[in-house]
């Protein structure tokens, strides 16, 4: 089988006949997806269920982190397929992204979080839905929908904490925080890595274009919507 640059590579199997420039680009997204979906669930979800205030709130945040935990076994699951060595798939081979930093102290930066970085989770899931390497779609495709779940879960409770006493004054404060972080979700413009992704088709758009939706759709919640304030991304707050 010939895979040229467009070409869909349906199998595992198939992925180990392809050019190395092919598979070393899919190699590397399964693996800082197996690294951050469970460090991610590590440092945010899995503490959460204890700042959660009600046996609701902690079910659902319960809910949030399995889910998460499991898109974790999921890309180990397609990383040990493609004979990626479990070991590159741990945080000992692979710095985890560096939104995972923030300190979380409380439940409204918890909730804030779903919304923000979350919200760049599904554009990146989003631009995977077509990926050419099947196995990869097919899994993208399963994830969407919890990934859309977590958003959902970040926009419901930050809208109950708006209503309670001081918290539009947490929520911007969390807002001015944490949003700044996210520039680097997407990666550098210009980046080699990413042309080499929409080269083979395993991604469709440019970092900037990821960006700058992601950018547009955060607008659209957190100023429309909440009526706060968005710092400048990328900005010292």
């Amino acid at each position: 089988m010939s895979i040229k640059p467009g070409s869909e590579v349906q199998t595992c199997d198939e992925l180990s006949a392809a050019p190395e420039e092919f598979r070393l680009a899919v190699e590397k997204i399964v693996i800082s997806h197996a690294v951050n979906e469970y460090y991610g669930a590590q440092v945010f979800d899995e503490p959460a269920v204890a700042l959660a205030p009600t046996p609701y709130a902690k079910w659902l945040t319960c809910r949030v982190a399995m889910e998460e935990y499991g898109h974790h076994v999921r890309f180990s699951e397609l990383g040990s397929e493609m004979q990626i060595a479990p070991e590159r798939m741990t945080t000992k081979h692979k710095q985890p992204l560096s939104i995972f930093e923030f300190d979380l102290n409380s439940w409204t930066e918890f909730c804030v979080i779903k919304i923000l970085a979350d919200m760049a989770e599904v554009i990146q899931v989003e631009d995977l839905i077509r990926c050419t390497f099947i196995p990869l779609r097919k899994l993208a495709r399963m994830t969407m929908p919890e990934e859309k779940f977590h958003v959902q879960f970040g926009l419901d409770f930050t809208a109950e904490i708006l209503q309670g006493e001081g918290g539009f004054a947490d929520v911007q404060d969390v807002v001015n925080r944490y949003y700044p972080m996210m520039h680097k979700f997407f990666g550098r413009p210009n980046s080699e890595n990413n042309r080499i992704y929409r080269k083979w088709g395993i991604k469709q758009r440019t970092n900037e274009a990821m960006a700058e939706d992601y950018a547009a759709r955060i607008e659209a919640i957190i100023v429309d919507k909440f009526g706060l304030q968005l710092p400048p991304a990328g900005a010292a707050v």
